[in-house]
Parts: C-alpha cells; structure tokens; sequence
C-alpha cells in the first residue's frame, strides 16, 4: 500500500517527500531531460497549480534536489538541462517520457478541456475490455483479506458459465489485457482468470488456504535471455542490439515463471517457429529450451 511519503535518495535533509511534491518534482526532469525546456506551464496544466506554486517548485527542485541540473534560457522562454544534469527523482529513462504522454493523453480523453500541454502526440490503445465494478471490487477485497470467492466464470473451453471457487493474490496487466492470479479449487492448482469474463458473484467462502507464497510458478523467476536473430547481418544485428539496449549482444529479461507466456506474447515472438523473414523476427530467446518450459 502507497504511503503518503515516498523515500527517495536525494542530496536532501527534507526527505520523505509527499506524494504530489514527489510527482512534480519528477515531471520536472522528465520534461526537461526528454523536450529540452521546461516552463511552469507543464506544472501548472498538469498539476491544476498557480504559476507561483510551479515556480518555486522549480525554484526548490534546483536548491535542494539537483543544484546543478537545470539552468534558464531566455531565448528559450524556460528552462534547459545542464551538461552536468543527472536524474535525481527519475531513473533517466525514455519509457518515463513516454509514459508520462500516455498518462496525459488518456487524461485529455476523459477531461475534454484538460490542456497538459503535449499536444504533439498520439496513443494507440487495444480494444479496452469490459471489467464490472463489483466484480474487481469483490476479487481486490478478496486478495487483501486472503478470501475465497465464489464466481460464475465462462471460458472458451466451456459453453456455459461454471461456478469457480478462487483465492486471488495478485491482479496482473499485460499489454493486452488484465487478469487476475487466483488458486481455482476445481482446477487444484493456481490459474489465470481473465477480469473480462467474470459474470456474477456468488458469495464469499471463508478464508483462503492457498496464498501467494504457495504458488511456484509466482515465486519462481525465470532469465529470458534476447539476442539478434541469426539470419540478419552483422550490421541489421548492430541495430537490433541498440534497439534492445542489449549489453555483448544479449539482453536478459528476469520475470516470474507464471508471467513468461505473456513476456513472450508482448516480444511477438513464436517459441515453436521462426519467421520466415528475419527482418520480422528481429530477436531470438537465446536459452529457448529453458523458456519453453515456463511458457505454457
């Protein structure tokens, strides 16, 4: 459970910092490292702020966080990074850039006249799919408490909805859908149920025998190991590397054996075939033997 104080290490005698401070402070490198200028406007339009609460947090940003990472330009109208800039509450990478937009974006979508200020770009999402209030509420309180739950549940295997005995642990999100880890009693083992195809709820059932730390499959990691295809050439492999950000040309990806399949399904990957071209494929799991094993 999130706090209301977040402990990061910082060059300060202030911290924990609060929550809201922490995502200002943050928005502050990531605009200014990833756009090259940052104004008040970004804080302001993002955070709902005065523009002299986004100027002193500016101005306390640099005297008690990072002295030595931003600097103004007056050509620029705003503030630049520094030769010297080093992320302080950030860990410096474009997938917080990135993520930031997302979040601004879906934002925007809901508040119609929300202007966050980044205007310039556009999201692509799945189809979202229907998940029912009551229903991630009941498998939420479930999880917390250590409860079983009495569900209707259909699958593609069944034709009619069937009664599922659950004790849930933990909800998952990949990048196409959301799902919920769960010991299925009719099953005797730990399942994933998809969020979507819950139908109704039948009842609680007690507390739960089966936890989080039972299911293997949770608990164990497996290394998925990625380097260039073979087929490209050297130089296609040169890319695919730095694409990857792959050190000696491999890159490892640790996750929970339970969550292989999907790691897998996000990489567009096939652990049974290749593409036929290789410019599709771009990458190979390099231990497939051992990645075949966690991937069903």
């Amino acid at each position: 459970m999130l706090s209301n104080a977040i402990a990061v290490s910082a060059p300060t005698e202030n911290w924990p910092l609060r929550w809201e401070l922490l995502m200002r402070y943050r928005l502050i490198e990531i605009v200014a490292q990833w756009e090259g200028r940052l104004t008040t406007n970004h804080l302001c339009n993002s955070f709902g702020i005065a523009r002299q609460q986004a100027s002193k947090d500016i101005n306390t940003y640099l005297r008690e966080i990072a002295p030595n990472n931003l600097v103004y330009d007056s050509k620029l109208k705003g503030y630049k990074p520094t030769a010297e800039f080093s992320p302080k509450v950030t860990r410096g990478l474009a997938d917080e850039y990135l993520h930031a937009l997302a979040s601004s974006q879906d934002f925007s979508h809901t508040f119609t006249q929300l202007d966050l200020g980044f205007t310039h770009t556009e999201m692509l999402t799945p189809p979202l799919r229907q998940v029912k209030p009551e229903i991630l509420r009941t498998l939420v309180q479930a999880a917390r408490e250590s409860k079983k739950i009495d569900m209707g549940y259909v699958s593609l295997s069944s034709p009619d909805e069937e009664s599922r005995i659950i004790a849930p642990h933990t909800l998952v999100c990949t990048p196409l859908r959301w799902h919920v880890r769960a010991y299925c009693e009719k099953n005797r083992d730990y399942r994933d149920f998809v969020l979507s195809r819950f139908r109704g709820i039948n009842g609680l059932e007690g507390n739960a025998n089966m936890s989080r730390e039972q299911d293997l499959r949770w608990q164990n990691t497996v290394d998925i190991v990625l380097i260039p295809d073979s087929r490209l050439s050297a130089y296609q492999q040169s890319i695919i590397a730095e694409d990857y950000h792959m050190i000696a040309g491999k890159r490892i990806i640790t996750v929970r054996s339970a969550l292989v399949p999907y790691v897998v399904q996000a990489l567009n990957l096939d652990l049974h075939k290749l593409d036929a071209r290789p410019e599709a494929q771009q990458i190979m799991v390099a231990n497939l033997a051992e990645v075949r094993l966690h991937a069903f």
